[in-house]
């Protein structure tokens, strides 16, 4: 036996000293690997949406339904069915309308004892694929030994009904009811979704980016592949300035500047002022706001001077940017100084262009790109209030530590954007801090910069890598962007839409070919035969005829419009993919109206499922990550057995 094994086995010895403790340890590992997998949800370019968020989170993409089905069959009418659905997901919320609309004491405590009844049946059906241990430890503080009990098939017990029905009893006599409830449907809630993935895109267009960080921050098991918008908060939170402008610019476009200032506590006043101050006689028709029907339209003049102003400051900053790193290749976003500001022409691509507003009163037409001293000032106050901001910066570090560019999981990769192609499919090479990188290389480097530009004590590096971040969220070669431009300005100032157009990667428009995604699997250290590629961040155009489904289930993409502001573009609100020991479910959903009406009215989202994949037997943890992981700590407790048997080590019992 080698020294280091056998300083392992010493170490080991100490948590399982006898050969009956690793004995049991050995039989416990193995009778978990021949357990179901769990069920995996994954959620993409949720973009602050948080009701609908949070109600897919709530239903497990319909995987509540399917199992209240499979409890109840014809035992119960639809209505039960979808109000035991309901209550399941918004507990609190129906327990109220329940005890408003309740005739009597009587009647009440019928319905506790029906649905109690019922609760326990769902949650011997979610908690069947989990060691009793695994459940224990998701069991509510407060009712842990309680549900426990009326879970658990006791055989000592002669008459099993009366048993159980006086423990319901007495949990309504003595008041608890409503409390035991909450309690169950939390729990089920809990079991009938094992791992979360957002595949993603938290940040920007919907009002709720906050809200759905704090739902992820307590949810029990999920991961983070980012996306472009959370990247340039990343940023923004990391001090990078470019990165903090796009964030407010972005914001106050989608009438959105609430997320900052009441959601996260970011004092805006000097951007407001300085915009009163500067753009308050000015055009500022250009940056109308996009709003929504909860927008407060009292602030529309004052939120379309800020746009203005936050507009032009990430111009200029972005333009700095591109100069000091000539290896982004982004000399075709130097725009400002292709401005005459004589003729009010813009010269782009060798094309000239009448430009929509040239009232820029902080603009010095011989340094474009220099901000004015209010606007220094501006930007360092708003440095100070992101960088300081202990509710974003608790977010954001969150999203460092539950999430990175890419993910391998279960044979799937995980990734937002794209793996940047040639024309020919080919990985392509990008120059980061002097050195070409293609493929999942170039996903780590950027990746290990991103973490830098956070976390690192060495300032050139945290210099550098706050700049990466920014990249990352806008370079034509990033791979969570994944096209030739950026097109912001263009669309700001260029009636001519043809100006518009942003060039997709040649990835989006190799997704068909099996050689190439095949060659991606490997690249990832992938099964090119059982792997899938999932994939956010590009609406699916379901209105055009597209399909989220890329060859035959290899690639499958979740981006269908979740953010409102696409669901007129794609036709529908959103992909979601459920993964179960059984297969693989594709759920697309329609647009969901309220948390209100969805307990009021008993409605759930409207979703249709696509069969990707059906397992011929199902799935068992022994075939997942978690298994393989199980293999190995049993290889190693069969050797500490081993050592104890021969003498090697001995038992400390």
């Amino acid at each position: 036996m080698e020294n280091l094994e056998f300083e392992y086995l010493k170490s080991l010895a100490k948590q399982f000293p006898t050969i009956a403790d690793a004995s049991t340890e050995i039989i416990n590992l193995q009778a978990i690997m021949s357990l179901p997998k769990g069920t995996e949800h994954f959620l993409s370019d949720v973009h602050g949406e948080y009701e609908q968020f949070n109600h897919v989170l709530k239903n497990g993409s319909g995987a509540v339904k399917r199992k209240i089905d499979e409890e109840f069959g014809n035992t119960l009418t639809n209505k039960d069915k979808r109000s035991l659905a309901t209550l399941i997901y918004y507990p609190e919320e129906k327990l109220e309308l329940v005890l408003k609309e309740s005739e009597s004491q009587e009647n009440l405590e019928d319905w506790y004892k029906i649905t109690i009844h019922r609760l326990i049946q769902m949650t011997k059906r979610v908690s069947s694929k989990y060691t009793r241990s695994k459940v224990r430890k998701a069991l509510p503080k407060d009712f842990s030994y309680v549900i426990e009990e009326l879970i658990t098939e006791k055989e000592e017990v002669q008459d099993k009904e009366a048993y159980y029905n006086e423990i319901i009893h007495t949990i309504i006599r003595i008041g608890r009811a409503s409390d035991c409830i909450i309690a169950l449907c939390n729990l089920i809630q809990r079991l009938v979704i094992d791992h979360l993935h957002i595949v993603g895109d938290v940040y920007d267009r919907g009002k709720g980016p906050h809200i759905i960080m704090d739902t992820l921050s307590h949810y029990h098991s999920v991961d983070i592949q980012w996306g472009n918008h959370d990247v340039v908060w990343m940023g923004a939170a990391a001090g990078q300035k470019a990165c903090i402008a796009t964030v407010l610019r972005v914001s106050a476009r989608y009438g959105n500047l609430d997320i900052l200032e009441e959601g996260y506590g970011i004092n805006l006043i000097p951007l407001a002022t300085f915009a009163m101050k500067t753009y308050r006689d000015t055009n500022n028709e250009v940056f109308r706001i996009k709003y929504s029907e909860e927008y407060d339209t009292r602030d529309l003049q004052l939120d379309m001077m800020m746009h203005k102003a936050i507009s032009i400051i990430q111009f200029k900053l972005e333009g700095q940017l591109i100069k000091k790193h000539p290896e982004y290749d982004m000399d075709d976003r130097l725009l400002l100084d292709k401005i005459n500001p004589e003729t009010g022409m813009i010269t782009i691509g060798g094309k000239e262009y009448p430009m929509l507003d040239m009232d820029f009163p902080t603009i010095d037409w011989k340094d474009p790109y220099r901000l004015s001293e209010e606007e220094e000032l501006v930007m360092d106050r708003l440095f100070q209030a992101f960088t300081r901001c202990e509710k974003l910066q608790k977010h954001i570090r969150f999203l460092y530590s539950k999430g990175s560019l890419y993910k391998v999981h279960n044979s799937n990769l995980l990734y937002h954007g794209c793996v940047p192609l040639d024309e020919n499919g080919n990985f392509l090479k990008v120059k980061v801090n002097g050195k070409d990188y293609s493929g999942k290389a170039l996903y780590d480097v950027l990746e290990g910069y991103a973490r830098k530009g956070y976390y690192s004590q060495n300032k050139t590096e945290k210099e550098k890598g706050k700049d990466i971040l920014w990249y990352i969220w806008a370079g034509p070669k990033s791979p969570v962007f994944g096209k030739d431009k950026m097109a912001t300005f263009e669309r700001y100032f260029i009636a001519d839409k043809e100006a518009h157009k942003e060039t997709k990667n040649s990835y989006y428009r190799l997704m068909d070919n099996e050689d190439v995604l095949n060659k991606i699997l490997k690249e990832f250290g992938l099964d090119t035969e059982k792997s899938h590629i999932i994939n956010g961040h590009v609406p699916v155009e379901l209105k055009k005829g597209e399909t989220p489904i890329k060859c035959g289930g290899k690639l499958l993409i979740i981006d269908g419009g979740f953010s409102r502001a696409y669901q007129s573009k794609t036709g529908i609100a959103g992909y979601t993919l459920v993964a179960n020991s059984h297969g693989v479910n594709l759920v697309e959903h329609r647009p969901f109206e309220s948390a209100e009406m969805a307990v009021r009215n008993e409605s759930d989202i409207i979703s249709d499922t696509i069969i990707v994949e059906r397992n011929f037997s199902r799935t068992l943890i022994a075939d997942t990550d978690i298994g393989v992981e199980l293999k190995k700590s049993i290889q190693n407790l069969e050797k500490l057995l081993a050592a104890y048997q021969d003498g090697t080590i001995i038992e400390k019992g």
